[in-house]
């Protein structure tokens, strides 16, 4: 087998299509020395079949649309559910991840200094509260 690299692909293409303008034009000219005319809309070549070719298409378009717009349809609805159904499986994964929980189910207590800083910031929120509503006043 022969590898063509792609210069030599482009080549090719550039000299069949360069054969046929020629053979258009050099058909055209013939037509033109016998004196015939050919008009600018009229096609040189007949599809005999191009009629039979649209009026079947358009028969089996009409036929299966119906079906080609349920399956899709059908497609999305499938996988949106499967998609919603593995977002809350991996959501609840993660969940059960984060929370941490002893042997015995019971979730962990907050380490004794957590408590105290809170505790503080709680006070101090009070304490400012009582600052404001006396200047307030």
């Amino acid at each position: 087998m022969i590898l063509l690299n792609q210069t030599s692909i482009l080549l090719i293409i550039f000299f069949v299509s360069l054969i046929s303008i020629i053979a258009m034009m050099w058909r055209k000219l013939y037509l033109l020395r016998s004196g015939q005319t050919v008009p600018c809309g009229e096609v040189m070549f007949g599809l005999q079949h191009m009629d039979c070719f649209k009026h079947f298409t358009i028969e089996n378009l009409k036929k299966y649309e119906h079906k080609i717009l349920v399956t899709t349809v059908r497609s999305y609805v499938i996988s949106a559910n499967f998609l919603k159904i593995k977002y809350h499986e991996v959501k609840n994964k993660i969940k059960n991840m984060t929370t941490k929980s002893n042997i015995n189910g019971e979730k962990k207590e907050i380490s004794k200094f957590l408590k105290i800083i809170g505790e503080y910031k709680s006070k101090i929120r009070e304490i400012r509260h009582k600052i404001k509503r006396e200047e307030n006043l």
